[in-house]
């Protein structure tokens, strides 16, 4: 079987904008590299059920959101000036997309006109600061939705994931407050797909919080794992966190030791360290499992290349089979409808 795959990348370098590939599911090849669309510092990607494609955009000294077609024409482009967003998700429910602005501080919604045309709604100004030298101001990272219904931001600034009860209109409410470890650097969000649980990637401390999702926002603390060996001392820095359909194993990618962490996940929920495997490139800024769950990908920011490992479905565990399909400046891994 054939998916295709899709590629957010910076476009520093030689990137064009957006990009995708066939991926034979039977064999673990990525091949026919093509631009899907042309666009300026594309770094995050989400699609709709209609697949629309709605991508963070850049143009000159403005940022915000873009949507385009499936075949990869631009539909409309919402800028504002300043820094462009880091992250979105889109709600199908409300018809909305939430994107969250790093440099900012902000989170930012959307709504979804029937033919993809986005217009924005609402903007929620984060404040506050952290101990880590990275933490000077609010960070929001991450805008996503629980298991029901509410929204869920991550700020990497301050370390606090907050829930926000949303009207259809786009307006919110806050409603709940998580406060991760001083400094840790609160980055993106997974819930389990049947337990009440959650898990934090945290970037500055190199860790996962797990936590319990008590509903409409609740959230407490369980457990914390190292995404590192415990003789590493070098620099890193956590980027995505992925799960597993059937909830049994969490990824996390490491970037500075580039390993993906794999862990085994317990009856209650917690986190048990079961590998940590190189993923034969720099910066591994995202990856993604591919709809099967038979195999994982994984986009490296520094140096142009895809790896591919292998899935064992029953032990949760990666084996490499390739690392030289390039694609530029990768910072995104998506497929059409996935589950954020």
């Amino acid at each position: 079987m054939i998916e295709r795959v899709y590629f957010g990348t910076y476009t520093k370098h030689t990137s064009k904008g957006i990009y995708t590939a066939r991926f034979d599911t039977e064999k673990g090849i990525l091949s026919d590299l093509e631009l899907f669309a042309a666009a300026e510092n594309p770094t995050y990607l989400a699609f709709d059920k209609q697949n629309h494609l709605f991508s963070v955009s850049k143009q000159a000294d403005k940022g915000g959101a873009a949507s385009f077609t499936q075949d990869g024409h631009l539909i409309s482009r919402v800028l504002e000036a300043g820094a462009p967003l880091c992250h979105l998700s889109v709600d199908e429910q409300r018809r909305l997309v939430y994107g969250a602005n790093y440099h900012k501080g902000e989170l930012l919604i959307y709504n979804i006109a029937d033919d993809g045309t986005l217009s924005l709604v609402n903007k929620v100004v984060h404040h506050g600061s952290g101990i880590h030298p990275n933490q000077a101001s609010a960070h929001v990272h991450f805008a996503g939705l629980t298991p029901d219904n509410c929204l869920v931001t991550c700020d990497l600034g301050t370390d606090v994931v907050t829930a926000y009860a949303v009207r259809p209109n786009g307006q919110t409410e806050r409603i709940g407050n998580y406060q991760a470890a001083p400094g840790a650097g609160a980055r993106h969000l997974v819930f389990h797909p049947h337990l009440k649980t959650a898990y934090l990637i945290c970037e500055l401390n190199a860790s996962i919080e797990v936590l319990t999702y008590c509903g409409y926002g609740q959230f407490t603390h369980r457990q914390t794992v190292s995404t590192l060996p415990k003789a590493y001392r070098g620099e890193n820095a956590c980027a995505a966190i992925r799960i597993s359909s059937d909830g049994k194993f969490v990824y996390a990618s490491n970037r500075g030791h580039d390993s993906i962490a794999v862990f085994k996940v317990t009856d209650e929920g917690n986190l048990e360290s079961l590998q940590i495997i190189p993923t034969s490139g720099r910066q591994p800024r995202d990856f993604n499992l591919t709809p099967d769950n038979r195999h994982l990908i994984v986009g490296h920011q520094d140096s142009d290349n895809i790896t591919i490992f292998k899935r064992d479905g029953q032990t949760g565990r990666l084996t490499e089979l390739s690392h030289d399909f390039k694609v530029p400046e990768v910072v995104c891994v998506a497929f059409k409808n996935e589950k954020e």
